[in-house]
């Protein structure tokens, strides 16, 4: 019998025949364990520990490169006294209760909140199965629990000792504690451990991890899915004869949105040649036909006309401009930043299989809570029909996770036309998600500021155009306040600086081209526009760019502490003097703040960036390793995007196709990084979006201070440097 306790209780069951120990929460998201015996379908654990002594941490956040596998993994491992090396990992059943993002409320991986949501989650449930373990091994030796020790996976006392596996029948025998005890920074082994290798090290260095391009189900079939090549436009009519002449064809249908058309083929490359072998006849009367110089002077217009929105200032663009006015200098920027694409390395793909109860998705799946009722609903299931087996995913950096659950969708509505008998799986080619996906939205800013005679900022009048990625989403309702997207405006609004009569106006550009968070949101283009904006006001009014920044930060506030303790991390490990010709930038993103410093070389049009100096607080750092890799990643895949990287149009066809014209940062290019973490205890923050935003500005601002030439139009080949 399942007996329900207080808020931080447990559920307790009888152990007999029992064979593992599962610590996690129950169906009312209470803090519970059990055994494998007893335990049902309103269990679902964080751990398992089973006969054997192997520990396994169920991970509720998908691993897409970033390192949940790993983290997760060390926080329950540090409480439990694990042996690090044989814990092992498995990811999370579709669960909107039990397996949640606390921050959000569902289940789903984004905006760098995977240990933020979990650290204490995750920690307490480590805790809670140590307590028990070393409790029932107490009752076994007939020893007071407070002589016992657990090390590496063994509890010992005297000269008694014995592993996990050994205890885990008594253990769910037991009245859980009402408080697990957890750890004190001081006594952390695996947290802050600098050498910890990642769980995913050996499965993927191997070729045995499986992601989800690897699954290959006995029957399956493959599809591939002809798109419109002007986004909005939907399908009048086909013509498959070319496609019967495919080896390996099986049929072709309509999908039910009249998006596309799917082709059927017995592998990846017959659905492919007979897919490109339709002939389809489309109507784009509501699509987008717009080139990119038109689509990038629409949305400057929108900066000429008064803001659709003010945000959230009592002063406003109108009443600021007497105080710019009025000013002794003015400094007047407008910027514009192109779509760009999400282009992770693993192509967007996902199987369906039929199974006794409904189907069975097998994804790299970021977002279950979206996932689940879309493909249930287009195939006429209930979500607790809908089964996810999440795999490791090549990359994502948002495209995964979109409202829609586009390829997803596409995916159960081409299973659906293929008669639901056998697994479907589908794929996009590069050039399926380089043409036809979702992009970082095409933005403009306009930026007026007014300083007075010392230098001083009287007045900034910042506007911004930019379609919502939010407004006509399930998200609408919890990211859009008073007709305002926050993340068209992140980073703007939210900015630490304290900066006087700041008005915001931002207005809503309309297009049908499909726009989603991209590696840190809005952040990519309002870090820029901020900190190139902040270099401008210290090469006016003759200050040295960190003083500048530091003389905006109030050390009483707590946010802006932090960022001070990282610009001045930076400002050591890089040897900044003022003087230097070099770029700095800092950001608050994520609930973390980053400041770069930036060294490039410049022979007149050719640039080389040679290394950033980069310095994160984050609070605890619980893998200082996958830290550093994330702030170096976010870095190159800044460098990436504002160095070259655009999503262009003409006449509405996207004219990118794949790496050769949207090309990423090579090897000789990535400068070295150089990262410190800034010691904290306060509680983790994000670290997979927080490198990026910075990066940009830190190297527009060097280039500057070398070439005296500020970059305001993205990317930075379009104002004639070539990098290399």
């Amino acid at each position: 019998m399942n007996i329900n306790v207080s808020r931080r209780g447990f559920l307790k069951g009888s152990a007999a025949g029992a064979t593992a120990l599962f610590v996690g929460v129950n169906a009312k998201g209470v803090l519970a364990a059990g055994s494998s015996v007893t335990a049902n379908t309103d269990l679902n654990p964080f751990v398992k520990i089973d006969a054997d002594g192997v520990v396994t941490v169920i991970i509720k956040h998908f691993e897409m490169g970033q390192g949940t596998t790993t983290g997760l993994t060390t926080l329950v491992a540090e409480e439990i006294d694990a042996n690090w090396d044989s814990v092992k990992t498995d990811f999370a059943p579709a669960d909107d209760v039990r397996y949640k993002n606390l921050f959000f409320g569902a289940q789903g991986t984004g905006g760098s909140t995977s240990i933020a949501n979990s650290f204490m989650q995750y920690r307490e449930a480590g805790a809670a199965a140590r307590d028990l373990l070393v409790r029932a091994a107490a009752q076994s030796w007939g020893v007071d629990a407070s002589t016992i020790s657990v090390e590496n996976g063994v509890i010992s006392s005297g000269g008694n000792s014995g592993h996990f596996g050994e205890f885990v029948a008594i253990a769910a025998t037991l009245e859980p504690a009402e408080k697990p005890t957890i750890k004190t920074p001081d006594q952390f082994k695996l947290i802050g451990n600098e050498k910890l290798h990642r769980k995913d090290n050996h499965g993927k260095t191997t070729g045995t991890a499986i992601f989800a391009m690897d699954v290959n189900l006995p029957g399956m079939i493959y599809a591939a899915i002809m798109h419109s090549p002007k986004f909005g436009g939907t399908v009048v009519s086909f013509d498959d004869s070319a496609a019967k002449d495919v080896g390996g064809f099986i049929a072709a249908q309509v999908l039910p949105n009249k998006a596309g058309v799917v082709a059927f083929g017995k592998n990846t490359w017959s659905a492919f040649q007979a897919r490109d072998a339709l002939s389809v006849e489309w109507d784009f009367s509501v699509a987008e036909t717009r080139s990119t110089d038109a689509l990038i002077a629409a949305h400057q217009a929108l900066l000429d006309e008064k803001p659709e929105f003010e945000i959230g200032h009592e002063i406003t663009t109108e009443n600021v401009a007497p105080l710019i006015d009025g000013a002794s200098k003015t400094i007047e920027a407008d910027f514009t930043f192109p779509y760009l694409a999400h282009a992770s390395m693993e192509s967007l793909n996902c199987t369906i299989e039929p199974t006794d109860f409904g189907v069975r998705v097998h994804d790299g799946c970021q977002f279950p809570t979206i996932t689940r009722p879309t493909v249930a609903a287009i195939l006429g299931l209930k979500p607790e029909q809908v089964e996810i087996k999440t795999l490791y995913a090549g990359g994502s950096f948002g495209r995964r996770a979109n409202p829609t659950a586009d390829y997803n969708a596409e995916a159960a509505m081409a299973f659906a036309v293929s008669g639901k008998k056998v697994p479907v799986k589908l794929v996009w080619s590069r050039e399926d998600d380089m043409k036809g996906g979702y992009y970082r939205a095409m933005s403009a800013h306009r930026a007026k500021i007014g300083l007075d005679a010392d230098g001083k900022i009287v007045g900034w009048d910042h506007r911004l155009a930019i379609k919502s990625i939010m407004k006509g989403t399930s998200f609408e309702g919890m990211m859009v306040r008073d007709g305002v997207d926050a993340t068209s405006v992140e980073g703007v609004s939210e900015s630490l600086y304290a900066i006087p009569n700041q008005a915001i106006g931002l207005t809503d550009f309309h297009n049908p081209v499909p726009v989603l968070w991209w590696r840190s949101v809005g952040h990519t283009h309002t870090a820029y526009a901020m900190e190139t904006l902040m270099d401008m006001v210290a090469a006016e009014s003759g200050q040295d760019p960190i003083e500048l920044r530091l003389s905006m930060l109030d050390a009483t506030q707590p946010n802006q502490a932090r960022m001070i303790e990282a610009i001045k991390h930076v400002r050591e490990i890089s040897g900044w003097k003022e003087g230097d010709k070099r770029g700095f930038a800092c950001h608050f993103s994520f609930n973390t703040c980053v400041a770069v410093v930036a060294d490039v070389s410049v022979d007149e049009t050719s640039v080389h960036v040679n290394k950033l100096f980069m310095a994160v607080e984050c609070g605890v750092a619980v893998n200082p390793d996958v830290i550093r890799a994330q702030m170096e990643g976010g870095a190159g895949y800044g460098l990436t995007a504002i160095l070259r990287n655009q999503i262009t149009l003409t006449d509405g066809e996207v004219d990118q196709y794949n790496f050769p014209d949207y090309e990423l940062l090579r090897n000789p290019e990535m400068p070295e990084v150089e990262v410190a973490i800034v010691p904290s205890n306060g509680a983790p923050t994000g670290v997979g979006e927080p490198g990026l935003p910075p990066t940009g500005p830190a190297v527009a601002n060097a280039i500057f201070a070398q070439t005296g030439k500020r970059i305001l139009d993205l990317p930075m080949t379009k104002a004639g440097f070539d990098f290399v």
